[in-house]
């Protein structure tokens, strides 16, 4: 499996040329997979959900709207009450998943109880393009300023796929919070190696070799 972990999406030139470098073909000839179930933890999350599997209004946040070849939903939360051989197969066929953002930890959750956390990594041309959260919930931690949905403790602890943590959005003009500075407070209280990205940055993950892939600004801590 190849990882591009990104802030707001396929948001300009340089994540694009990434997205078809790491699929060896134009975007209009990859099929698709949405993952929507990381907004539902919020209180607008059913509408979110429908506009991220529609790509109505992600000119921002670019996902659905590049011009995939033919776009499908994974819905995780029904994947335990169907036969697993009927997702895995489809899984199999597909080009990329496109993981929403909201809750990371939720996500992680449903990743890893619906069994598709385990099985991508049996995917080895399979590429997960994150969306945020979509990216946070494959890291170690993504730290408590970060933890939303937890019914069962306070962990922030995700899956843990890369060795690195995100703090995304950095310097969002509608986040005022996400600053560089508040990212490096966040990033010294996790014991392991963390990325501060703006949504113009992707980082890039193949074969456990990490490239930043950025117009904007960014930071290793």
């Amino acid at each position: 499996m190849k990882l591009l972990l990104t802030s707001a999406g396929i948001k300009n030139q340089s994540i694009k040329d990434a997205v078809e470098n790491l699929l060896g073909k134009p975007t209009a000839e990859a099929t698709a997979l949405t993952i929507p179930t990381a907004a539902y933890p919020n209180p607008r999350g059913m509408d979110g959900a429908v506009r991220f599997i529609s790509g109505i209004g992600d000119s921002n946040t670019p996902m659905v709207s590049v011009g995939w070849k033919s776009v499908g939903n994974l819905e995780l939360t029904a994947l335990p009450s169907i036969d697993e051989n009927i997702w895995k197969e489809r899984l199999s066929q597909t080009d990329v998943l496109l993981v929403n953002g909201g809750d990371a930890l939720y996500l992680a959750h449903w990743l890893k109880e619906s069994g598709v956390a385990d099985f991508i990594k049996t995917l080895p041309n399979l590429l997960y393009i994150g969306f945020s959260a979509g990216s946070m919930a494959l890291t170690p931690r993504i730290g408590e300023e970060f933890v939303g949905w937890n019914p069962d403790n306070r962990t922030d602890s995700t899956i843990g796929l890369v060795d690195f943590s995100i703090f995304p959005h950095v310097d969002h003009p509608i986040l005022p919070e996400n600053t560089m500075a508040a990212a490096e407070e966040w990033a010294a209280k996790l014991g392991n190696p963390a990325y501060a990205i703006c949504d113009d940055t992707a980082i890039q993950v193949v074969e456990n070799e990490v490239t930043v892939i950025s117009e904007g600004h960014w930071r290793k801590f």
